[in-house]
Order: C-alpha cells, then structure tokens, then sequence
C-alpha cells in the first residue's frame, strides 16, 4: 500500500497556452505575488486561465523549482519567478515585503548535519529571514512612512 505522505506529485510539464501565459506574467512581475493578484492580472490582459489553474501551475512550477514560494504574514502563499536557479533562501522585509535572494552555504550543511545525526536521509528545507530592508529600516528611523 502507498503511503500518501510519501508520494510526490508529478510536475505538470506539458507547454499549454496557459503556462506561457502564467510563466510569462510572473517574468513581468519583480516581487511576489499571490495566485489571485496573478490571475487577477493576467485576466485583465485578455488571458483566458481560470483561478484552479493559476494554482495548479504555480505549484507544478515551485515543484521544479521555476518559482519561489514563501508565505506571506496571513500564511497565504506568494510566488516569484526564480532568480537563482538553484537551493536558496529569501530575507524578506516585514514592511513592505521586498525579497532577496541569498545563498547560505553554511544552512546547507547544518540541515544535512542535523538529518544525519537523527537518522534522516534526503533532507530538504526552506529558510526565510524576516527584517527589515534598508529602505524602510531607514523611514522607520525617521519616522517616514514607505
């Protein structure tokens, strides 16, 4: 018997009009967005995508590591076209949620550390970093609002 927490889900892979169009509207968007701002856009674009299919995609391209996901302060997920095209983690602004890409050799080693000392194999994990970006750290100094 098939254990359900253990079975991965199968990437959709297949090149559909609506993939384009969800793929190329997160290529037009610099920070993250969720899946209703994404098909909110996208239907005012004349693009013809319904809602449970900007979901499926995005999910199907965080599977194969095309988007990333974090999730905002309500715990709705928010997607952003990779920049760095391998593991890595976010720092994202508690204010205005700006997001940088940030590599951390040291995490990597520290997961597969704790997985092997606990018995663990095939460790994955997510890091995100909240603060504050300069550009608000700065307004909130002098009382600025950003």
């Amino acid at each position: 018997m098939t254990n359900p927490a253990t079975t991965r889900r199968v990437p959709e892979t297949r090149v559909t009009k609506q993939r384009i169009a969800v793929t190329a509207a997160l290529g037009q968007v610099d920070d993250f967005v969720t899946a209703q701002e994404l098909h909110r856009w996208l239907i005012d674009e004349g693009d013809k995508v319904s809602l449970a299919t900007v979901y499926r995609l995005l999910l199907s391209l965080a599977e194969e590591g095309l988007v990333d996901v974090l999730r905002n302060n309500e715990g709705e997920a928010m997607y952003r076209q990779c920049v760095i095209e391998h593991h890595h983690h976010h720092l994202v602004c508690r204010i205005c949620g700006k997001a940088v890409e940030v590599e951390a050799p040291a995490v990597e080693k520290w997961a597969a550390r704790v997985a092997e000392e606990n018995g663990f194999t095939d460790p994955t994990h997510t890091v995100e970093i909240y603060g504050l970006c300069p550009g608000c750290s700065a307004a909130k100094d002098t009382g600025e609002s950003t």
